[in-house]
């Protein structure tokens, strides 16, 4: 059902258009909208004229009209003044309202449909059909993207990403109470890094109309329908993998989660056999913040020790004396590939418990 703001919207456009008073009832007679207070004792008028059969009538100075949606009385119109060219405009402002249900209701079906279909609530054979129904390409290549902002569902998140981003290819639509999904047609994108530029840029636009600290996440390219919900999935794992190992991106896809895709889908009692079994009963967190630097420096040079020691400034024995002290007390030695494989992974699945520990 169409809302009362948008039928409010709508009479006060076409009254600004036709200069005639308009007012629109429900089939009980009552007011949803208006373009004037001054109304008058019409509810009863209204109610005799949803039991007569005429589709149009001019009563007491009123033009009255019914409108419909789908055979199914929906709303009553009326229009101030009397004669033809009242009843003319009348005529071809019914008909708007008449085809602005028609258009909302199409789209409440195929928000509908998408919903249903993310969450995979449609059977196989339900989906192909819904999608003829509704005219919706089956076979189109498709992205699922989650955006997640700071605002969650404030400030009309959702209509701002449905003005520009939903379109007949696209769609635009929600199934929780944070965060917003985009179903986008990619089939004119030809390369990976194209999606990443065209989530980018939809951020940027996000932004600018006042959503904050906004993140988008995306699945994989689909190239069948029924396949939407596995994209959506990849999606909400990119999302909160990009949470954990990779928090300065604002974009991130699944196909570039690595090792934290895998790390994220371990039970927590084998993660803390882990951790124990690396560290004994040492807390990585007690590492003071030199040795915390320097251990992501030598990663971010893979194991390079002398482009190590030049961007942190030091001599290149010193950092050699740090990775010493680091081996004697975890038993690694960073400087060995194994090792240094071992503890990188042991700090991700330290970051991904410490992020779990947040929901118990």
């Amino acid at each position: 059902m169409i809302s009362n703001q948008i039928l409010q919207n709508t009479i006060d456009g076409l009254k600004n258009i036709a200069h005639v008073e308009l007012y629109v009832l429900d089939i009980d007679g009552r007011e949803v909208a208006s373009t004037s207070s001054d109304m008058g004792n019409v509810s009863a008028v209204a109610r005799d004229f949803v039991e007569s059969a005429a589709d149009s009538q001019e009563i007491q100075g009123y033009q009255y009209f019914k409108i419909f949606d789908e055979q199914q009385l929906e709303y009553i119109l009326i229009c101030a003044g009397t004669g033809e060219n009242v009843y003319m405009l009348g005529k071809m402002i019914a008909y708007q309202i008449q085809s602005l249900l028609v258009a909302y209701k199409e789209r409440f079906d195929k928000d509908n449909f998408i919903k249903n279909l993310l969450l995979d609530n449609l059977l196989l054979v339900d989906i192909y059909s819904r999608a003829k129904k509704l005219h919706i390409q089956s076979d189109a290549k498709r992205v699922a993207m989650i955006v997640e902002s700071h605002n969650g569902r404030d400030n009309n998140a959702l209509e701002i990403a449905r003005t520009h981003f939903g379109n007949g290819t696209d769609f635009v639509t929600e199934v929780d109470e944070d965060n917003i999904i985009i179903v986008k047609d990619v089939t004119d994108i030809l390369k990976p890094s194209d999606i990443t530029k065209t989530a980018e840029d939809m951020l940027s636009v996000l932004e600018k109309d006042g959503l904050s600290k906004v993140r988008i996440a995306y699945g994989t390219v689909v190239g069948e329908i029924k396949e939407v919900s596995r994209s959506y999935k990849e999606a909400k794992m990119a999302l909160d993998v990009g949470k954990i190992f990779f928090d300065e991106r604002k974009v991130i896809c699944y196909s570039e989660l690595g090792i934290g895709r895998l790390i994220y889908q371990l039970p927590i009692p084998l993660c803390k056999m882990f951790i124990k079994e690396i560290f004994g009963g040492r807390n990585p967190d007690d590492f003071d913040q030199e040795t915390l630097s320097t251990i992501d420096k030598f990663f971010e040079n893979s194991l390079n020790v002398s482009e190590t020691s030049r961007q942190l400034f030091i001599h290149r024995n010193t950092l050699v004396y740090r990775l010493d002290k680091l081996q004697k007390s975890t038993g690694l030695d960073l400087r060995v590939f194994d090792d240094a494989i071992t503890f990188k992974i042991a700090l991700m699945v330290v970051r991904y418990m410490k992020y779990m520990e947040k929901f118990t």
